[in-house]
C-alpha cells in the first residue's frame, strides 16, 4: 500500500527568510529547486512527518493562506514566538502565528 499524503504549498517572498522563519517551529530544509539563477525558489521543509513547500513563484499559492498544525507541545511554540496560548481554543490549547508573508498558522496541542 502506498502511503499518500497532503503537502501544503504557501507563496513567500523570500524563500530563504521563510526557511529560517519555519525552523524556529522545528522544520528543516529538505531541498530546494530554482529552474536557473535569478528565478524563484521552491523549497520543501519537514517537520517529523509534516511537509509544507514555500515557493516564490507567484501562481502557486494565494497570500493569507491558514494552516492548522498540530504538535507535541504548544508550550514550546508559544514561548519561541513570545504568544499567550488560547487554552479554550478550537482545535485544542493554541496560539495563533503568522509568518513574515502573512500566512497563519494555528498551532495547537490536542486535548486529551
Amino acid at each position: 500500500m502506498m502511503d499518500e499524503e497532503v503537502v501544503p504549498v504557501l507563496r513567500v517572498e523570500d524563500a530563504t527568510r521563510a526557511v529560517a522563519w519555519y525552523g524556529r517551529l522545528g522544520f528543516v530544509k529538505e531541498w530546494e529547486h530554482q529552474f536557473e539563477p535569478g528565478f524563484p525558489w521552491f523549497v520543501s521543509v519537514a517537520r517529523g512527518n509534516v511537509r509544507v513547500y514555500l515557493s516564490e513563484h507567484e501562481g502557486d499559492a494565494r497570500p493569507d493562506t491558514l494552516l492548522h498544525l498540530y504538535v507535541a507541545d504548544i508550550d514550546a511554540v508559544a514561548e519561541e514566538f513570545g504568544v499567550p496560548v488560547d487554552e479554550e481554543g478550537l482545535a485544542g490549547r493554541e496560539c495563533a502565528l503568522v509568518d513574515p508573508d502573512g500566512n497563519r498558522l494555528r498551532v495547537a496541542t490536542r486535548r486529551s
